[in-house]
């Protein structure tokens, strides 16, 4: 059986101050609107790129191991549940395989009793599934937001004009200097100012999961280039 192991914008409201018609009709005429100021002029300035598995760094730092042992504290005993219910279930159709001469109808007794079984089995997997995974999304896009800041501070220092995000599989970049790589000097940085001390070695994201499910990617983000 398979288990699966594992930001808001705010709008400005512009406020506007209104007059009287009094006091218009004491105002002077108004002079002819400027002309609109040209946009400044592209320039092309040296690039300094740097690459980040963001994703990763992200469950990677303090907060986010911590978080991740919280979260499977809370679901272990559904996970312990839905162990056992695997294991009856594995039993009881041992148990039907092992006895051939068993008359049609305890034959189908059984089987229905198999069947209802393995049918909580799978809700009983899909329900922790998706509680948690819920769960872990929240988790994520709670600490991201920070660690996001804790980039964009990381990289203006440094100097990169550009900071690529590396955490899906199918990235688009095939070579690159190890030295361009900041996920883990942005992961110290978070954790220096988090205030969250390390956790003990934790395994990677795993909770409840359905008898049968995908394994699990973490939650996808674009990180904002530099």
């Amino acid at each position: 059986m398979n288990r699966i192991a594992t930001v808001a914008t705010f709008a400005v409201a512009l406020a506007s101050v209104g007059s009287s018609p009094a006091l218009f009709a004491q105002a002077s005429p108004t002079p002819a609107a400027a002309a609109p100021a040209a946009a400044p002029k592209p320039e092309a300035i040296p690039a300094k790129i740097a690459l980040i598995s963001f994703e990763q760094a992200v469950f990677a730092t303090n907060e986010g191991q911590k978080a991740i042992n919280d979260l499977a504290t809370k679901y272990q005993p559904q996970k312990t549940k839905i162990d056992a219910e695997a294991k009856e279930v594995d039993s009881l159709k041992q148990q039907l395989q092992s006895q051939p001469n068993l008359s049609d109808a305890e034959k189908a007794n059984r089987v229905r009793t198999i069947d209802t079984k393995e049918k909580q089995l799978q809700r009983d997997g899909e329900d922790a599934s998706a509680a948690y995974q819920q769960e872990l999304q929240e988790i994520y896009g709670r600490i991201a937001q920070k660690v996001n800041g804790t980039l964009q501070t990381y990289a203006s220092q440094n100097g990169f004009t550009l900071t690529l995000d590396v955490s899906g599989q199918q990235s688009n970049i095939l070579q690159a200097d190890t030295r361009t790589d900041i996920t883990r000097a942005v992961i110290d940085a978070y954790n220096a100012s988090s205030g969250v001390p390390a956790q003990p070695a934790a395994s990677a994201p795993a909770g409840p999961a359905p008898r049968t499910a995908a394994p699990r990617t973490a939650p996808r983000t674009t990180t904002p280039r530099q």
